[in-house]
């Protein structure tokens, strides 16, 4: 039996198979990231929903084992040496998940670095700038008279989807022929940006027909379809 006692986290959020990878997180674009990851991978993992509305990022056994207080974090008792290991940032999980299952990260290192490379585009940039739409078009932001703010980031993100539509022409998947992390991080982002927040219209999405197409067949995944509701919110 996993022994996991040693981490706080595990008092508040009780495993019931200590043996599989812990999942803390909700259903929102970085989360998603990673439970689709998970789903994809078919390595054993158990989710446990972290409330935002009652403030439980901000508990001292969440923040044990991520003192930035966001989601996702994960707990595998089989880390690395057969040690359990506490990760957090979506960026970094995935790529510990991609190693540890040996799939969706090319083997060859120049096809791996350019799989980061993307990766990290999607980390610095769209994830970010999709957030501050999401601010000022759908929350707070919508009060400000003043629309240069919002326009501002508009401008960087239709910029961002220009860079990523050329990329995808002529390609499958950010890749190439097969999915990766890098489509994992990028593409709940885009649904975020064209649902939750509401602005397809704001960044003019059919301008963008190749981001569109690679989007539409990410959510026809089977695993992205079971993934994006992981936490249940319930």
């Amino acid at each position: 039996m996993n022994d996991l006692s040693a981490f706080p986290i595990t008092r508040k959020w009780r495993a019931q198979h200590p043996e599989h990878i812990q999942l803390y997180s909700l259903p929102t674009p970085n989360g998603v990231k990673v439970s689709v990851m998970l789903e994809e991978t078919g390595l054993l993992y158990e989710p446990h929903l972290v409330r935002f509305d009652t403030h439980e990022q901000m508990s001292p056994e969440f923040l044990s084992l991520n003192p930035n207080n966001k989601i996702p974090a994960i707990l595998d008792p089989a880390g690395p040496d057969g040690r359990p290991l506490a990760l957090f940032e979506s960026g970094a999980i995935l790529l510990y998940l991609a190693d540890k299952s040996g799939q969706f990260i090319p083997k060859d290192a120049a096809g791996r670095y350019e799989t980061i490379q993307w990766l990290m585009f999607q980390m610095g940039g769209i994830g970010p700038m999709f957030g501050q739409i999401g601010f000022f078009n759908k929350f707070a932001g919508k009060d400000y008279e003043d629309k240069r703010p919002r326009d501002r980031y508009v401008a960087e993100s239709r910029r961002l989807l220009n860079v990523l539509n050329g990329r995808l022409a002529g390609r499958a998947w950010i890749m190439g022929d097969a999915c990766t992390i890098a489509d994992m991080a990028t593409f709940p982002w885009v649904r975020n940006l064209v649902g939750f927040y509401e602005a397809s219209d704001l960044v003019g999405i059919t301008d963008f027909p190749h981001v569109m197409r690679a989007f539409n067949a990410f959510l026809e995944r089977p695993a992205v379809v079971k993934g994006i509701d992981i936490p249940s919110r319930v």
